[in-house]
């Protein structure tokens, strides 16, 4: 894992570059935590307690992407990715016939999309309506931040019990 460059943020900068700089180092690591592993590796439920794998969360990530960035803040109708399986799960998670080449460039271009949406806005405090609740770019950015930390968390562990890889 140690060839994966991921972009270190900036111990000083203003709120805006901050925010974006850490959402992409978050979204650098998750890419770092897939790779080099095999389609198999990446389809593993490799924690005994868990149905989650490193492949789900990569396609959970375009989910989200598009979620916040586009449906929220751009106001796009949108319908999921992987649509809800029958018994209403996430359709994202069940990667048995999944196709690992799709699901990355999905969250490539997920990430591009949100990127351009985040860009279209002039502050961190313009905010949208949605859902009857006003939502700011500063949140959105935030939520985000915080959306990929949790989930690189669960990559990690799901990392190191595929092939005994750690790291930060």
């Amino acid at each position: 894992m140690s060839d994966h460059r991921r972009t270190e943020p900036a111990k000083t900068a203003d709120d805006r570059t901050s925010l974006t700089a850490f959402l992409d180092h978050q979204r650098e690591t998750l890419a770092w935590k897939c790779a080099g592993l095999s389609a198999e590796q990446l389809k593993q439920k490799a924690v005994p307690t868990s149905r989650l794998t490193l492949l789900g969360l990569v396609r959970h990530a375009v989910e989200v992407e598009r979620s916040w960035f586009r449906l929220v803040l751009n106001g796009e109708r949108l319908t999921s990715y992987w649509p809800r399986t029958a018994d209403g799960g996430f359709g994202e998670f069940h990667v048995a016939d999944a196709d690992v080449d799709e699901a990355f460039a999905a969250w490539r271009a997920a990430c591009e999309d949100s990127r351009s949406a985040a860009d279209a806005f002039n502050s961190l405090d313009e905010t949208v309506e949605f859902r009857e609740e006003t939502i700011s770019l500063r949140y959105i950015l935030t939520h985000m931040i915080e959306e990929y930390a949790r989930h690189n968390g669960h990559a990690d562990l799901l990392r190191e019990a595929i092939d005994g890889t750690t790291g930060e």
